[in-house]
């Protein structure tokens, strides 16, 4: 097994306390060009990036294994899982979002994946981080919402998606992450993020829709503690050189 790293999630919640903002991106391995990783992964370590999500709605397995191999031996960055089922696990990555998607009522992603998945990650030196994931409508149908066969919640409604949040928290996730999906037309909206944030004590993850630095900056001063950055930075690896 890989060497284990700190406590990734313990880094998380006191960079929350010290108000020092995270910065994760994600990329999608059936969407790499494989030869342009090394670049890319170039980028990534210029970047201001903190850490690296890996994972998608459909991930094929020898890509995944093939993917973490390079970024574990060219980032010291942490690489934490981002599954869309229990194919998408990989010893090789530091932790892993154990994901429950409280937006929906579809119970293989409610609790039936996690069942599948927890023999295998028994298995593994994986840091499993419990997290409540919540899909906000953003105007357009996502690879979420298609694949989950979930709706997203309706994003006028803040006191359903704070109550969503809220039971996550209770039932004991360590994270709650709004997602308005990969593609995104719209962005998970500022209010429910400050919402959110001012009521719930354990971290916010924001993504989705976010296409530029100005928005990355927005999730953060409405108070996301980490932000990921996906399809913007997959269509445009200099993302980070070319705005400010």
């Amino acid at each position: 097994m890989p060497q284990k790293m700190p406590n990734i999630y313990q880094q998380i919640v006191e960079a929350k306390k010290e108000r020092q903002k995270l910065l994760a991106i994600l990329l999608d391995p059936d969407k790499i060009v494989w030869e342009n990783l090394d670049h890319l992964i170039i980028k990534i370590n210029q970047s201001p990036a903190t850490h690296i999500f890996v994972g998608g709605s459909i991930v094929q397995a020898t890509i995944l294994e093939d993917l973490m191999a390079m970024l574990k031996q060219k980032t010291t960055l942490p690489v934490i899982l981002f599954p869309g089922d229990p194919s998408q696990i990989s010893a090789q990555a530091d932790a892993i979002l154990f994901l429950s998607l409280l937006s929906g009522r579809n119970p293989d992603y409610l609790i039936e994946y996690q069942v599948q998945a927890a023999p295998i990650l028994k298995k593994t030196n994986l840091e499993v981080i419990s997290t409540g994931y919540i899909l906000i409508e953003s105007g357009n149908e996502t690879a979420v919402a298609r694949v989950s066969k979930t709706q997203p919640l309706d994003r006028q409604n803040l006191d359903l998606v704070l109550a969503t949040a809220q039971a996550g928290e209770m039932l004991g996730n360590k994270l709650i992450y709004l997602e308005a999906g990969s593609g995104a037309k719209k962005a998970v909206p500022s209010q429910m993020i400050t919402l959110i944030s001012q009521s719930v004590e354990i971290p916010i993850i924001v993504g989705g829709g976010i296409v530029d630095l100005q928005g990355i900056q927005t999730a953060y001063n409405a108070g996301a503690d980490v932000v990921v950055i996906g399809t913007a930075f997959e269509n445009n690896s200099h993302f980070f050189d070319t705005q400010g």
